[in-house]
Protein backbone atom coordinates (compact mmCIF):
# COMPACT_ATOMS: atom_id res chain seq x y z
CA UNK A 1 0.00 0.00 0.00
CA UNK A 2 3.02 2.48 0.78
CA UNK A 3 4.00 1.89 -3.08
CA UNK A 4 0.78 2.69 -3.81
CA UNK A 5 0.30 5.78 -2.19
CA UNK A 6 3.78 6.88 -3.37
CA UNK A 7 2.53 6.31 -6.58
CA UNK A 8 -0.26 7.79 -6.24
CA UNK A 9 0.85 10.88 -4.59
CA UNK A 10 3.90 11.27 -8.05
CA UNK A 11 0.61 11.13 -10.30
CA UNK A 12 -1.29 13.94 -8.32
CA UNK A 13 2.06 16.10 -8.20
CA UNK A 14 2.48 15.36 -11.98
CA UNK A 15 -1.02 16.28 -12.16
CA UNK A 16 -0.71 19.15 -10.73
CA UNK A 17 2.98 20.14 -12.30
CA UNK A 18 1.09 19.60 -15.75
CA UNK A 19 -1.81 21.63 -14.88
CA UNK A 20 0.64 24.95 -13.61
CA UNK A 21 2.61 24.22 -16.78
CA UNK A 22 -0.40 24.28 -18.78
CA UNK A 23 -1.40 27.62 -17.23
CA UNK A 24 1.85 28.92 -17.86
CA UNK A 25 1.81 28.68 -21.03
CA UNK A 26 -1.76 29.75 -21.66
CA UNK A 27 -0.60 33.20 -19.69
CA UNK A 28 2.44 33.09 -22.02
CA UNK A 29 -0.02 33.24 -25.08
CA UNK A 30 -2.13 35.75 -23.76
CA UNK A 31 0.59 37.92 -22.55
CA UNK A 32 2.36 37.77 -26.62
CA UNK A 33 -1.47 38.16 -28.18
CA UNK A 34 -1.92 41.16 -26.00
CA UNK A 35 2.00 42.04 -26.51
CA UNK A 36 1.39 41.78 -30.78
CA UNK A 37 -2.16 44.01 -30.76
CA UNK A 38 0.28 46.72 -28.58
CA UNK A 39 2.60 46.11 -31.53
CA UNK A 40 -0.15 46.54 -34.19
CA UNK A 41 -1.67 49.92 -32.33
CA UNK A 42 2.06 51.17 -32.31
CA UNK A 43 2.50 51.27 -35.42
CA UNK A 44 -1.05 52.29 -36.40
CA UNK A 45 -0.33 55.31 -34.14
CA UNK A 46 3.35 55.72 -35.47
CA UNK A 47 1.22 56.25 -39.04
CA UNK A 48 -1.26 58.24 -38.19
CA UNK A 49 1.21 60.15 -36.62
CA UNK A 50 3.42 60.42 -39.64
CA UNK A 51 0.18 61.63 -41.66
CA UNK A 52 -0.63 63.81 -39.27
CA UNK A 53 2.68 65.24 -39.19
CA UNK A 54 2.36 65.61 -43.27
CA UNK A 55 -1.12 67.68 -43.34
CA UNK A 56 0.38 70.34 -40.99
CA UNK A 57 3.04 70.72 -42.91
CA UNK A 58 1.16 71.44 -45.82
CA UNK A 59 -1.22 73.47 -43.82
CA UNK A 60 1.62 75.28 -42.51
CA UNK A 61 2.61 75.99 -45.87
CA UNK A 62 -0.52 76.99 -47.30
CA UNK A 63 -0.75 79.64 -44.14
CA UNK A 64 2.51 81.07 -45.38
CA UNK A 65 0.79 81.30 -48.89
CA UNK A 66 -2.47 82.87 -47.75
CA UNK A 67 -0.44 85.39 -45.78
CA UNK A 68 1.73 86.53 -49.13
CA UNK A 69 -1.35 86.84 -51.08
CA UNK A 70 -2.85 89.16 -47.94
CA UNK A 71 -0.04 91.42 -48.15
CA UNK A 72 0.14 91.78 -52.06
CA UNK A 73 -3.87 92.68 -51.65
CA UNK A 74 -3.09 94.82 -48.95
CA UNK A 75 -0.62 96.77 -50.71
CA UNK A 76 -2.82 96.52 -54.11
CA UNK A 77 -5.65 98.04 -51.89
CA UNK A 78 -3.23 100.84 -50.43
CA UNK A 79 -1.96 102.12 -54.16
CA UNK A 80 -5.50 101.45 -55.95
CA UNK A 81 -6.84 104.14 -52.69
CA UNK A 82 -3.67 106.56 -52.80
CA UNK A 83 -4.83 106.44 -56.69
CA UNK A 84 -8.17 107.28 -56.13
CA UNK A 85 -7.38 110.02 -53.90
CA UNK A 86 -5.27 111.36 -56.17
CA UNK A 87 -7.78 111.36 -59.08
CA UNK A 88 -10.04 113.41 -56.39
CA UNK A 89 -7.98 115.96 -54.98
CA UNK A 90 -7.23 117.10 -58.84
Amino acid sequence: MSGETTLKEAIGRLGKALTALEDAVDARLEHEQDFAESDAELQRMNADRSRLAQEIDKSEARAERLEEVNREVSRRLVTAMETIRAVLDR
